[in-house]
């Protein structure tokens, strides 16, 4: 699999649970009527616990400029839980989560489905809102390294 592209997104929760967010290139459209979305999380992640509690999240697509989110989303910069919030700069959409003011686009959801396959939990989710950011080269995982497209 890490032979395959995928966009780089950071998924994040945010309400009664706490705040949480992860990177993920697993994300893709399920339906356009309603519109939604898949998004699949290790099941031993702490963020994947609050994004099932909260039952909201917000799927952030990065541009190659925020790599360094990335990195922090992803566990490689030492920050935790909502501490990882303390880089970029983040707003609050509809749901409660939060959203990337830098991102390509954001998608705001409310969980309508959640099941565990394997090691992964697979989440579906109404979109209920989108916020377009602006129009930049985004982020690319290819061969276990973050590239520009």
């Amino acid at each position: 699999m890490s032979r395959v592209a995928g966009a780089v997104h950071v998924v994040t929760t945010g309400g009664a649970a706490g705040r949480g967010g992860f990177t993920a290139t697993a994300v893709t459209p399920v339906t356009d009527s309603p519109a939604s979305l898949l998004v699949c999380v290790n099941t031993g992640s702490r963020s994947a616990q609050a994004l099932l509690l909260n039952k909201v999240f917000c799927v952030n697509t990065l541009a190659a400029a925020d790599l360094d989110l990335a990195d922090i989303f992803a566990g490689r910069a030492g920050l935790q839980g909502p501490e990882r919030f303390s880089r970029g700069e983040w707003d609050i959409l509809e749901t409660g989560s939060p959203a990337l003011a830098t991102s390509l686009v954001s998608f705001d959801c409310r969980i309508s489905d959640a099941r565990v396959v394997a090691t992964h939990h697979v989440i579906i989710g109404e979109i209920l809102s989108i916020r377009l950011g602006e129009q930049k080269s985004p982020l690319i995982y290819q061969g276990r390294h973050y590239h520009e497209l």
